[in-house]
């Protein structure tokens, strides 16, 4: 019987070569598999009625970029491009890689048993083998005598070369490398597995070798992270694979497959020290910090979706994010002891931070000073420490920054959290503005009104439409409830607004 190919066939399930063949299972390599899956998830989503832009963006759920750069992105992947994806530190580039792996097809059919996953028609038919030779391990099993000499795909019996269909997973299909001065050709190529070595009893046997890096990804998807940090030798080893297809252990008689889609960090400082020949088969990709304060505001909503804990109010958050954006527009990234001070990291952070000060004090909800300290813990901890003095004259810096940029932000932040209120809600209705801050006034500092208040009645009917209004708007969830919430944002806009609605205030403006 023929084996199932397509969708519904469970990892796990068993054929062979002969029914594959039978069955016409498809054989493409790992960057038509993935054009082939972006261009059909995208066709379901243009036929759930998005625009092209609208598609593209829906399929990086989990990072928040500029359109052009997730077009430029699809754009490569759909052309068969391998991806250098270069910019600040802390600006998403690995984020956007690991992405791209959760969007690439990870269910193929392998020979079971194989070391890199050969493709099973490579086996039994010419012309796969031609485009897509299979592994010296495979030729050698298959071959009469086990001499890969004699191994001729045309002869080898289909039904005796079992086959599996398989989730790619890490080390299989998927591999990581971080790179660094001490990653070395063998790295990606493969060590010898001395227990193997003990079996076989030659050396310079292809049995004997632990698949490096680039053979556990063949078929699939290399992340190389800091690309311009592998020394030259280890990046002439990724040049071969890039444009043969094939890797030569050091040690090794024979050549393996080495076909996947790459994908390259690098930091700015870094991209010198990428060979030109690895550089010319790499699309260069630039990924730098969002310049929309909307952007950045979803990059911090994602992360506090990920690990919410204590309730910090929405416009400290908001005011945490201006800070870091003016830090961005006022310091040069030049400076690497200081490059990742405004990054999305320190972004991510800052809300973090913020509540940890908060939870020490053992309050339900954080205040301004809390945001403060926040932000100095926050960006202080992404100072590059080289030296004592460095650190303490960018630390004061930092501080200084913060004492000077984050009054103008909570202000800013409040207002703008007010005027979606009284423009939204109230209509710019002045009487009921008026009605609302004097419940509010009363009910900050007194414990038993809000008790009161919490109840269901007619007292503080304003107050109470408000503190809905942030329950839906902020969520605060199990750690504060709706009007302890709503408590906390009446102070900061007591503070910080005035409750004041300019003719004009721009949400995504720098301060």
């Amino acid at each position: 019987m023929a084996a199932a190919v397509g969708d519904t066939v469970r990892p796990g399930t068993r054929s062979t070569a002969a029914d594959l063949r039978t069955a016409r299972a498809p054989v493409e390599s790992a960057g038509e598999r993935f054009r082939n899956e972006i261009l059909r998830t995208l066709g379901g989503l243009r036929a759930k009625g998005l625009g092209r832009t609208e598609a593209i963006r829906a399929l990086f759920p989990r990072t928040v970029l500029p359109d052009a750069t997730y077009e430029d992105v699809i754009a490569g992947i759909v052309s068969g491009s391998h991806l250098l994806f270069f910019g600040p530190s802390g600006a998403g580039k690995t984020s956007l890689a690991r992405d791209l792996w959760g969007l690439f097809p990870k269910r193929i059919w392998v020979v079971e048993g194989c070391p890199v996953q050969d493709h099973p028609l490579s086996l039994v038919d010419r012309a796969t083998a031609e485009r897509f030779p299979p592994c010296p391990i495979c030729q050698r099993r298959f071959a009469p005598e086990s001499d890969p000499a004699r191994f001729d795909p045309s002869a080898v019996d289909g039904a005796r070369v079992p086959a599996e269909f398989v989730v790619l997973r890490e080390g299989f299909g998927f591999a990581r490398l971080q790179g660094s001065s001490e990653v070395f050709p063998d790295h990606l190529t493969g060590n010898i597995n001395l227990r193997k070595l003990e079996e076989v009893g030659d050396p310079m046997s292809p049995l004997v070798l632990e698949p490096g890096k680039l053979l556990q990804a063949n078929r699939g998807f290399l992340l190389v992270d800091e690309i311009g940090k592998l020394p030259l030798g280890t990046q002439n080893v990724l040049l071969q694979a890039l444009q043969e297809g094939t890797v030569t252990p050091s040690k090794s008689r024979e050549s393996f497959p080495g076909l996947f889609v790459a994908v390259g960090t690098s930091n700015l400082s870094d991209l010198d020290n990428i060979n030109d020949p690895l550089s010319d088969r790499l699309t260069s990709l630039h990924v730098g910090f969002n310049e929309h304060h909307a952007d950045n505001r979803r990059i911090v909503a994602i992360g506090r979706e990920e690990s919410r804990s204590l309730y910090v109010p929405e416009i400290l958050v908001d005011a945490g994010v201006r800070v870091v954006e003016s830090w961005r527009q006022r310091m040069s990234d030049e400076n690497p002891d200081i490059g990742e001070v405004g990054s999305n990291r320190t972004l991510l952070d800052v809300a973090a931070r913020t509540a940890a000060m908060a939870a020490l004090d053992g309050r339900d909800a954080a205040t301004s000073a809390d945001l403060k300290s926040g932000l100095l813990h926050a960006m202080r901890g992404r100072i590059r420490a080289r030296s004592g003095d460095s650190f303490r004259q960018n630390e004061r810096r930092v501080a200084e920054f913060v004492d000077q940029y984050l009054p103008s932000a909570l202000k800013r932040s409040a207002g703008v959290y007010w005027c979606r209120y009284y423009r939204g809600t109230l209509r710019e209705n002045s009487g009921e503005a008026e009605a609302l801050i004097g419940e509010g006034r009363r009910l900050k500092d007194d414990a038993e009104l809000r008790a009161q208040a919490a109840a269901e009645g007619p007292l503080f009917p304003k107050f109470r439409a408000f503190s809905r209004f942030v329950e839906e708007r902020e969520r605060p969830g199990p750690s504060a409830n709706a009007l302890a919430a709503a408590t906390q944002v009446f102070r900061l806009l007591e503070e910080f607004s005035l409750f004041s609605c300019p003719e004009e205030d721009d949400d995504d403006a720098p301060l």
